[in-house]
């Protein structure tokens, strides 16, 4: 009698079990590989792994929240090589699950979400910061874990104006993307109400590891007086020899000095020392941001399946656009999707080299719905409409 109670136990049991380990998610991390433009010093390569590393970060923390409800997660990791065709190796990681995250410039992320492969994926951009993908240009299917540039440049007012640091002098790099972080930084002080009081182009005729005191001063000797200066150097070329050689005595921030980023080594408050030293047990460096926007979209996924149970994309994107999504993101406030463009609402820290100086949005910064929105576009400044919010 006993042994057929047991059986009838089993019995009922086995197929409970088989329906919970039905919810599988598989995802592609999609990286198209960039060449990288020389710059003057190599103290600081960018490690190869940057970004796939926080994806297998996220991934492994979903596979263990997912042991105990029956979930399973499967990662692949995509590299595109310079001259190949991203959008090939989209199609075909798209005929094998509709989640992929895309570690790529925006051109590239448009063509991939304008895929008629893509129509009922849900994609996440973790590397393009253009601020033409939370506007005009964003796509339904696209949601962003990166920071966008103006949530970096509104971070940095912000910490700017709380010191009273208000009157700024300004110098661009040669390169596009020094043009971009600059206009950023430009509507964000108009935004916040400091005033720019000089822009400068940076000249690359000097060579600044053995002539930086003399070249930086005499490249700066002619700025009016001002209470901080900003550099936009994206590729992190000359910024490094500006601090400290100036003609005034001034603070350095934009790309050096004070910097606005998505993650840091020196955040180490709201648990992000337990984040980092995992992060650190399995790829052998800190996190960087890129590796935080990649962990960011992964456990994304992870905590909507866990949520809903479900693996359907468009379940899983109507549940992380909702009000009730959040993600615990070790940065003091629980992280959320906004519904308007796809942007992951995240605070900014704003760091020196060796500690946290800020993390925005400050005291005193204030908005009617959620104070993240006053970091980046909101609603009404958006212009995107492919998510059916008015403003």
């Amino acid at each position: 009698m006993h042994r057929l109670i047991l059986i009838l136990i089993l019995a009922l049991a086995i197929p409970a079990v088989a329906a919970r380990a039905e919810t599988r998610l598989h995802a592609t991390y999609l990286r198209t590989e960039q060449p990288r433009p020389p710059v003057l010093s190599n103290l600081d390569p960018v490690p190869e792994d940057d970004g796939p590393a926080g994806a297998r970060l996220g991934q492994t923390d979903n596979a263990t929240t997912g042991r105990f409800l029956g979930h399973s997660y499967t990662l692949d990791i995509v590299s595109v090589p310079p001259g190949d065709d991203p959008l090939q190796a989209a199609r075909t990681a798209l005929a094998a699950s509709p989640y992929l995250v895309l570690d790529a410039n925006a051109a590239d992320v448009t063509a991939i979400a304008d895929l008629p492969e893509a129509a009922g994926a849900l994609l996440f951009s973790v590397a393009a910061p253009d601020e033409s993908l939370r506007d005009t240009g964003c796509r339904a299917n696209l949601l962003h874990t990166g920071l966008s540039r103006s949530m970096r440049s509104d971070a940095l007012m912000q910490t700017l104006l709380s010191k009273r640091w208000t009157r700024v002098a300004l110098i661009v790099g040669p390169r596009p993307d020094d043009g971009d972080w600059a206009e950023a930084m430009r509507r964000s002080a108009q935004k916040f109400g400091l005033k720019i009081v000089a822009v400068k182009e940076w000249s690359e005729s000097a060579d600044l590891r053995r002539s930086a005191a003399a070249e930086v001063a005499l490249f700066t000797q002619d700025l009016p007086d001002h209470d901080a200066l900003l550099i936009a150097d994206e590729a992190d070329d000359f910024a490094r020899y500006i601090a400290f050689n100036t003609w005034l005595p001034r603070p350095v921030a934009g790309s050096d000095g004070l910097v606005p980023t998505g993650w840091s080594t020196v955040v180490e408050q709201w648990g992000a020392a337990q984040l980092q030293s995992r992060f650190e047990d399995l790829a052998g460096r800190p996190m960087r941001p890129r590796d935080y926007a990649a962990w960011a979209a992964l456990r994304t996924l992870g905590e909507a399946v866990t949520r809903t149970g479900s693996n359907n994309p468009a379940m899983l994107r109507a549940y992380i656009l909702s009000d009730e999504f959040e993600l615990a993101g070790f940065k003091g406030r629980p992280l959320s999707f906004r519904r308007w463009n796809g942007q992951m609402r995240q605070p900014v820290p704003v760091v020196q080299p060796r500690a946290l100086v800020a993390e925005a949005p400050l005291d005193g910064f204030l908005h009617r719905e959620n104070e993240l929105d006053t970091l980046g576009l909101d609603r009404p400044e958006s212009g995107c409409t492919a998510f059916g919010e008015s403003p």
